[in-house]
């Protein structure tokens, strides 16, 4: 792509897809024409396809679908910077044919997952909304030891599935946080976390047979959807517990409503979900599992810096005359 400046007679305009917390925007205000959806549910897609149409550059999270069709209205589109980590709504190949830039926000806030992550596994091995609901529907009478038993996080086992920045960052809680011992899986061979943490990588199959908890840290590809399923349930130890903070079409949420009917192991964790925002039939009414609304990153700090991000990627097309710093390519 061209990386010539790009001379503008006036402010170019930036459409910000999402109403979302404007500490990170000063710089995209300073420099730039910014008009913001002003509710917190996504644009009708006619709105989106007319600013496209319009825009120098949109900044849009995970529910825009970034394809062809839009692709080819926005005739003065430079830049499409994802407001998020992952980028599965953006057709890159589609967006490399147009000359447009596609971006994510890959920052610090990869430790905010991960802290998720590890909240859940400590509330499932703990047992802790089980306990909140038994508090809440007043069936607490007296202290009883075999009440709501549950398990030590600490010198058990954690296989991590998928080691980028949060698979790693979650490596580095639970190692020197709590003395876990580290299985990963993942098609990359992990030198740093196996050096520091004493990390060692197994096969997916051996991870889950030999784990006590699983955490899910993949990207959402044709190679990881449904990449735990019936089968992968199975494999697990009855006392483990499974938690997804990456996509929800990794897991075959189905498939994960069976087996934890029929307790094939002891509970599971997810921020997302296969068909987001619904859940599976029977999901919500289990006992055993932590739910929350794709929130894993939702803390201040990780939001103001997705949005320095996704602001310095903007930027550097439309000011600066150079390709982003967190350029997507196919």
């Amino acid at each position: 792509m061209a990386s010539n400046r790009v001379k503008y007679m006036s402010k170019p305009y930036v459409f910000i897809a999402r109403k979302i917390d404007k500490n990170g925007l000063e710089d995209l205000y300073r420099h730039c024409r910014v008009k913001m959806h002003n509710k917190t549910m996504p644009p009708a897609r006619s709105v989106l396809l007319k600013e496209a149409s319009r825009a120098d550059a949109l900044m849009t999270v995970l529910t825009e679908k970034i394809d062809r069709e839009l692709l080819a209205v926005g005739k003065n589109l430079k830049i499409v910077a994802n407001y998020a980590v992952g980028f599965d709504n953006i057709d890159l190949a589609a967006a490399q044919r147009a000359d447009v830039y596609a971006t994510n926000t890959p920052g610090d806030l990869a430790g905010a997952v991960a802290e998720h992550a590890m909240a859940m596994i400590l509330a499932l091995s703990k047992r802790l909304l089980e306990g909140d609901r038994f508090m809440r529907a007043g069936k607490y009478k007296a202290w009883d030891p075999i009440l709501l038993l549950g398990n030590d996080v600490r010198g058990k086992t954690l296989g991590i599935i998928g080691t980028g920045r949060i698979g790693s960052a979650l490596v580095k809680i639970a190692r020197a946080g709590f003395g876990m011992n580290i299985l990963y899986h993942d098609v990359v061979k992990n030198p740093q976390i196996e050096k520091q943490y004493n990390a060692k990588r197994a096969t997916l199959k051996v991870l889950l047979n030999q784990s006590d908890a699983v955490s899910v840290h993949v990207p959402l590809l044709p190679s990881t959807r449904h990449l735990l399923g019936a089968a992968e349930f199975r494999q697990m130890k009855p006392s483990a517990v499974l938690v997804n903070t990456s996509r929800g079409p990794v897991i075959h949420e189905a498939a994960l409503v069976v087996a934890l009917k029929k307790k094939a192991f002891a509970g599971a964790g997810l921020d997302v979900f296969e068909h987001e925002p619904k859940m599976a039939a029977g999901l919500k009414g289990l006992e055993n599992v932590a739910l929350t609304p794709h929130i894993a990153s939702a803390t201040y700090e990780a939001r103001r810096e997705m949005a320095e991000i996704a602001v310095a990627n903007i930027l550097d097309v439309l000011i600066r005359g150079k390709a982003p710093r967190n350029e997507l390519k196919p």
